[in-house]
């Protein structure tokens, strides 16, 4: 599947100057055009037919799952169990597509009206049967792409969507690497500065396999219980909270966010949108401050839909479990959320750090986007969360796991 995607991306959307759009890039890729044609990997670059990547998918799920909290006949569906699940599902794809609609019709109009840096038009023949044709064609990869992570998802290892973000983003490192040499070979970045950010991106990843990999184990004890001539519980386990619940998703939701309007604006040329897309620019005190907000939004939002403190306490109290010097019931559920949301700040501070401190970098010393926290935060999340699916379905199946000598952390 991810194969197929890579295809894909190397396929053009007809009726476009396919070198006059890479000179603009090549000219703006320190800009959010950089970071989108990241996240696509490098699809919006060529133009090709999946150029809005999953981003629509992204933001539809935002707002489904914003209005799930808000309208009670969602929230009644998502308690639903499967079922209900489902339907969410395919409200979620009918706004993927109503977004590429709206998406790929601004980016059509844009580009229109964009020329290269030489002054040549990036559109062969513009006028309305291009804007039809790149509708249709880049709704259609978009909502190709959906299925595709659905099928990674329910009949791959899981993590669907993040696998499809994760191979775009890994799949532009060689040439990221070599652009880099190039840059220190031209003079234009010190040998010293990329030892530094080497050494720097060294210590993100251990930050973040650290972070991703911590958790917080409250003690649980089970109640005796004599049926029959046996004895039944009576042992000791632990319920692990992770410091950071929400994974890769708040980074992934705040991008995509941060990078909508902007993007618009990038390619709307009327002066109140253009001043709102400079303002929202990475490099700006606007930027940072939504970003982090966002991030820090997403944390607990993200959290608090995955993941209730009632739905456990009521399991444990089902099963015999307590915390012990805890009473059953509404004190375990709020020793639980008080926990949570203690470790969800830390998680919060922690997404945000890693995410905004290199984006400052980036924006002051003109550092390409792949070495971005985000761009790393994903690649290592994604990565320690898909070994652990892959060691969870080899132990399954009596294997003895994905490493023979490594054990990834919480596994016994």
């Amino acid at each position: 599947m991810l194969a197929v995607y890579r295809i894909g991306v190397q396929i053009p959307t007809p009726g476009i100057n396919g070198e006059a759009l890479a000179a603009f890039f090549e000219k703006n890729a320190g800009t959010l055009f950089g970071m989108f044609n990241m996240f696509s990997g490098g699809a919006l670059e060529n133009f090709s037919i999946f150029a809005l990547g999953i981003m629509p998918y992204i933001s539809a799920s935002i707002i489904i799952q914003l209005l799930t909290v808000v309208v009670p006949q969602l929230e009644a569906l998502s308690k639903e169990g499967e079922s209900g699940r489902h339907q969410i599902t395919k409200y979620t794809r009918y706004g993927t597509v109503a977004l590429s609609l709206i998406q790929s019709l601004f980016i059509s109009v844009g580009l229109a009206g964009m020329t290269g840096p030489g002054g040549e038009a990036i559109v062969i023949a513009p006028g309305w049967q291009f804007r039809i044709m790149t509708i249709i064609t880049l709704t259609s990869g978009t909502a190709f792409i959906m299925w595709l992570g659905e099928q990674i998802t329910e009949r791959g290892i899981g993590n669907g969507i993040s696998l499809i973000i994760f191979a775009g983003i890994v799949a532009r490192m060689p040439a990221a690497i070599g652009n880099t040499i190039q840059m220190v070979s031209a003079g234009e970045m010190n040998a010293l500065f990329l030892l530094f950010l080497l050494v720097v991106m060294v210590l993100v990843v251990g930050i973040i396999i650290f972070f991703e990999t911590a958790q917080r184990r409250i003690p649980i004890q089970y109640a005796k219980r004599v049926v029959g001539r046996k004895v039944y519980g009576g042992q000791s386990s632990h319920l692990p909270l992770k410091i950071n619940v929400a994974g890769v998703i708040p980074p992934i939701f705040a991008s995509s966010i941060m990078m909508f309007p902007a993007t618009i604006g990038g390619l709307i040329q009327i002066d109140w949108i253009q001043r709102i897309s400079a303002s929202l620019s990475p490099g700006t005190i606007y930027y940072y401050i939504l970003f982090t907000a966002f991030i820090v939004f997403f944390c607990f939002f993200y959290t608090a839909v995955t993941f209730n403190p009632v739905d456990v306490a009521e399991n444990l109290k089902k099963h015999g479990g307590f915390i012990p010097g805890i009473r059953p019931g509404k004190k375990t559920s709020d020793f639980i959320d008080k926990a949570l949301t203690r470790l969800t700040v830390i998680g919060a501070i922690y997404v945000s750090v890693i995410c905004v401190m290199p984006t400052v970098l980036i924006s002051r010393y003109n550092v390409p986007f792949y070495f971005g926290g985000t761009a790393l935060l994903i690649v290592v999340g994604v990565a320690i969360d898909t070994i652990s699916q892959i060691e969870s379905h080899m132990v399954m199946r009596n294997y003895e796991g994905f490493m023979k000598k490594g054990r990834i952390k919480g596994r016994r």
